[in-house]
């Protein structure tokens, strides 16, 4: 057998295995989701359930001490709302990072990016406080507007326009086209296949969220589905099956959107470039 064939052979044995490894937590999300509490804590392992436990799910949105059904709205009001908002505000500070000339773009593009390296969590209390004061607790707004900058989303929309064509813009100044003509009716039309990258990433992040909906949404008319499957693991009540059918279902919308997606994900991310 030749060196190549071998070098083939243990390549993809190889990404096999890493396949099976990446695969295997969803495994035990639907595995578990589809038993009882009593056959997961046994000590029998079971690799499928003989009678799958389909009420699991009936279950879910049956419990009247969890609102799972208005978590999900709520998770899906947030994240749309939330990745709509982030996108606007990115791609048009991003536009003017990139081609409105200023003394101090550079300056203030360098101090937007040095605000990466604080942790996320340290500006949790700043935020609260804020929010707080503006009496945004307990509201769709406060669940929002503090988590739609992102400088990360800003700096890709950047360096998109850097590298965009300036003939195009320039035959829209030709034609009498401000700034802020050139923006909505040629750059903006032009940066889909970043919008869609960078819409996606801030869907799932904000699906996904859950120390901010944890801190603003107290009341559970406000709970999202992250804060509402804590509820089914806590020091007073543990119930797994409800807790792994809500999981499952909960990150079904995910990973659909992102199946679907990922051809322009990868497309708006190699898009981007690296210009200086």
């Amino acid at each position: 057998m030749s060196t190549r064939r071998l070098e083939n052979i243990a390549t993809h044995t190889l990404l096999i295995i890493l396949a099976l490894l990446f695969l295997f937590p969803f495994y035990i999300l639907i595995h578990n989701a589809l038993m009882t509490d009593p056959q997961m804590t046994g000590f029998d392992w079971i690799w499928f359930p003989s009678e799958p436990q389909w009420r699991n799910f009936v279950d879910l949105f049956a419990d009247p001490l969890v609102p799972m059904a208005n978590s999900f709205r709520n998770s899906a009001l947030i994240a749309i709302s939330l990745a709509t908002c982030e996108i606007l505000v990115a791609i048009m500070a991003g536009y003017a990072l990139a081609r409105i000339p200023h003394p101090s773009r550079n300056l203030i593009f360098g101090l937007l990016l040095s605000t990466l390296l604080i942790p996320g969590t340290g500006t949790l209390i700043p935020k609260y406080v804020m929010v707080a004061k503006m009496g945004m607790v307990n509201t769709p707004q406060g669940l929002v507007v503090p988590q739609m900058f992102s400088v990360f989303s800003a700096f890709m929309f950047r360096q998109y326009f850097l590298s965009f064509p300036r003939d195009l813009e320039d035959a829209g100044h030709v034609d009498g086209l401000g700034y802020w003509g050139v923006f909505w009716r040629i750059a903006f039309p032009n940066a889909w296949p970043v919008i869609i990258a960078l819409g996606s990433l801030a869907l799932i992040n904000g699906w996904n969220d859950v120390l901010w909906p944890l801190l603003i949404g107290q009341k559970r008319t406000w709970w999202t589905v992250q804060i509402s499957l804590s509820a089914y693991i806590t020091a007073q009540v543990v119930v797994l099956r409800l807790a792994f059918a809500g999981a499952l279902l909960g990150a079904l919308p995910m990973l659909i959107i992102f199946l679907v997606l990922q051809r322009h994900i990868a497309q708006g991310y190699t898009r981007t470039g690296i210009k200086g």
